[in-house]
């Protein structure tokens, strides 16, 4: 059976080889070269995250261009608020009457 390595333990695994050497490693936990200089060439690539399953530098690039276009919008939405409650808040002063007969 296959077994699934968590990012933790491949990260481990990548460190263990850097000071024990590959060969002795790789023997160690059952693991195929190809695997670990997979693994390698991911962490080397895109850091921690490139370990994530399926992440490749590609999706690592979108994720990020839509972390920062979400950021914008959330920026743009609490500038919107903000020019709302400031219209409320001079619609209010410039015409008290209406405030008074309606709320």
């Amino acid at each position: 059976m296959k077994k699934k390595y968590s990012n933790q333990e491949k990260l481990a695994i990548i460190k263990e080889a850097s000071t024990n050497g590959v060969v002795k490693t790789l023997e160690k936990h059952g693991l195929y070269s190809a695997t670990f200089y997979n693994w390698k060439k991911k962490f080397d690539d895109m850091g921690q995250e490139g370990l994530n399953h399926g992440m490749t530098a590609e999706r690592l690039k979108l994720i990020r261009r839509l972390e920062q276009e979400n950021e914008l919008l959330k920026q743009l939405l609490a500038e919107k608020e903000m020019e709302s409650k400031l219209k409320d808040e001079l619609l209010k002063k410039k015409y008290p009457w209406a405030r008074k007969k309606y709320s």
